[in-house]
């Protein structure tokens, strides 16, 4: 039976993904932090030089690791969802090099879209004032790109679409949906700010510990493997649910559920 896209069975399903598959997600989420801080640790205490050259193949290299861990992620998450009821490999999971780069590609394009709408607000800033009008619609204007944009890095995963090709392929599923993906989005963020209170009130409350400290970076990474894993099933339960309602096709992940 085909199933319209809705925000409410989005979230019912994701919860339904997260909890059958928490353990591996969790365990990933931990690998994945290692790995961001090792990186961390090279970047504080081996790298030595500061020039600017150094500087900026570090960052490269930063990016790669970074758009790895993530596609690989995702890449868990889809299979998790796929085969629910087989076995999969280690392999099945790693990204492929094109798909790295690909999502390299991305991440410079938001990049320069963003120097760009800087540029103009800066220019604008000084020529027209209006300081306060300006930087609601470059916010405005990144808001509307983003949510349009979000999803070009599953159709990377899933169907191995080059960085333009998803690109339109993100914008082609939400073009009907804009105000439920935001909503869903509200949802993420309403999520992550939740789980944040009691981390700060235990902090605030008991004064274990300052920002920056020990016990707050802990605190971090708790909040982090809690709540990483349901964001991102949500960002991909939300992208298939789309594709499923912009192809007009049955819902399979809701028909398992």
């Amino acid at each position: 039976m085909y199933h319209a896209f809705s925000v409410a069975e989005t979230i019912k399903t994701a919860w339904h993904v997260l909890k059958r598959n928490f353990v591996p997600l969790v365990v990933y989420s931990v690998i994945s932090l290692f790995i961001y801080e090792i990186v961390d640790f090279f970047k504080a205490f081996i790298l030595i030089e500061d020039d600017v050259l150094t500087q900026f193949i570090f960052i490269f290299v930063q990016l790669i690791v970074q758009c790895y861990i993530g596609l690989s992620f995702y890449k868990l998450i889809l299979t998790l969802m796929d085969r629910e009821y087989y076995e999969f490999e280690f392999k099945d999971i790693l990204p492929s090099f094109k798909m790295t780069f690909n999502f390299v590609v991305i991440g410079l394009l938001t990049g320069i879209l963003v120097a760009v709408l800087v540029f103009f607000y800066v220019l604008a800033q000084r020529n027209l004032g209006l300081e306060s009008l300006f930087e609601v619609i470059e916010l405005l204007l990144i808001l509307y790109i983003s949510l349009r944009s979000i999803f070009c890095i599953c159709f990377i995963v899933d169907d191995d679409s080059s960085p333009i090709e998803s690109l339109k392929q993100s914008f082609e599923i939400t073009k009907d949906n804009f105000f439920k993906t935001l909503g869903i989005f509200l949802i993420i963020i309403a999520i992550l700010v939740t789980a944040l209170i009691p981390v700060f009130l235990l902090i605030n409350l008991t004064g274990l510990d300052s920002k920056g400290g020990f016990v707050f970076r802990l605190a971090f990474y708790c909040w982090f493997i809690l709540t990483f894993p349901f964001i991102q099933v949500i960002i991909m339960v939300t992208y298939r649910k789309l594709v499923y309602s912009h192809k007009d096709v049955d819902d399979d992940i809701a028909e398992t559920n």
